[in-house]
């Protein structure tokens, strides 16, 4: 079995999550994503969106049913709710995550004009020495608040850092690379997928392999709030497949080492034929893949129907555990997707 680029998949992997990227503050993932394809020009087409997701097309045979894999880089996050009287600064939540799930997490305001301050989310309650309620204080908007790294007692030594409200917060992903191919973080949600689409994007215009039909991929901006790719799906796409991570958890079926293919999420059943098509191409590689069920999940592919096109639509990714919180992944479900992908966009529609 030829090699797959592991090394390259997982240093693509760091990089994407070490930029922040929550929804509605794409501009610097997006700029990497173009830089990365720049090798690849000649050989490829690509397009930004009014969105800011972009659109990358590589040729294949023409007069043929077209794809769309999509990934999204845009992450969870906050926005500066409220600057409070005594400095400190209430959050509103981007995306769908706890609040017990940021309680410690060290974040970044970043100013309309550009300016970074660090600070750490922590409960309003937080010393037990101080605090009877320290352990059972409800976390939520109310009660969690970001502490500045900065010398700050009111809400005017605040403004006059140029924090406002509106300002967007990146939680640290605290990303780590381990020799037992474990990598953990914040954001494999779903930078994995979108590191493992980047490398297979390159390797397929390096090669000069003709694709038996013209693929596009697809980096979404907007997925965590539920609209990513419905306004850029290109006209003659028959198949869109999102690639998203798979959802671990009691009573599911998906293991960090697999490459999770959805049969049904919160949105329904996938489609039918297209979800055996890939669990078939699975086998025929040899690769360690789950069908599962993901009973709190939404995709791209799932909105796109949703929003009225008539398409055949599929969800595979990596095995993801502890969602939505501190993630982690191994190597094994980063190649057991990059192998069943490489397939597919190789065999005909």
């Amino acid at each position: 079995m030829k090699k797959w680029p592991e090394k390259a998949v997982v240093d693509t992997l760091v990089d994407l999550v070490c930029i922040p990227s929550p929804t509605g503050y794409t501009e610097k993932v997006v700029q990497y994503l173009e830089k990365r394809l720049q090798a690849a020009r000649d050989d490829i087409q690509l397009r930004r969106d009014y969105k800011g997701g972009l659109l990358v097309t590589l040729p294949g045979k023409e007069g043929s049913p077209q794809r769309l894999l999509t990934a999204h880089v845009d992450t969870l996050g906050g926005m500066v709710k409220e600057i409070k009287a005594d400095g400190r600064l209430r959050l509103t939540r981007i995306g769908g995550f706890t609040w017990n799930s940021i309680e410690g997490v060290y974040c970044t305001v970043h100013t309309r004009k550009g300016r970074e301050v660090t600070g750490t989310v922590l409960p309003t309650h937080t010393s037990v020495h101080v605090y009877d309620d320290a352990a059972k204080q409800e976390r939520n908007q109310e009660n969690m608040e970001i502490r500045l790294d900065v010398a700050v007692t009111d809400a005017d030594d605040v403004s006059r850092l140029g924090i406002g409200v509106g300002d967007f917060v990146s939680f640290d992903p605290r990303v780590e690379t381990l020799e037992s191919g474990y990598i953990k973080g914040r954001h494999m949600d779903d930078k994995a997928s979108a590191a493992i689409l980047l490398e297979l994007i390159l390797d397929t215009a390096s090669s000069e392999e003709y694709l038996p039909c013209v693929s596009h991929v697809y980096f979404s901006t907007y997925e965590e709030v539920g609209f990513g790719a419905n306004a850029t799906i290109p006209a003659g796409v028959k198949e869109f497949l999102a690639v998203d991570m798979g959802a671990i958890g009691d009573g599911q079926n998906t293991d960090e080492h697999s490459v999770s293919i959805c049969v049904k999420d919160s949105s329904g059943p996938y489609h039918y034929h297209f979800r055996n098509r890939l669990a078939a191409l699975a086998e025929e590689e040899g690769l360690h893949y789950k069908l599962d069920i993901y009973p709190h999940y939404g995709s791209d592919a799932s909105a796109a129907v949703r929003a009225g096109h008539d398409l055949v639509h599929g969800l595979i990714g990596p095995g993801v555990d502890a969602s939505h919180a501190f993630e982690r992944t191994h190597k094994d479900a980063l190649e057991n997707t990059y192998r069943l992908l490489k397939r597919y966009i190789h065999s005909p529609i």
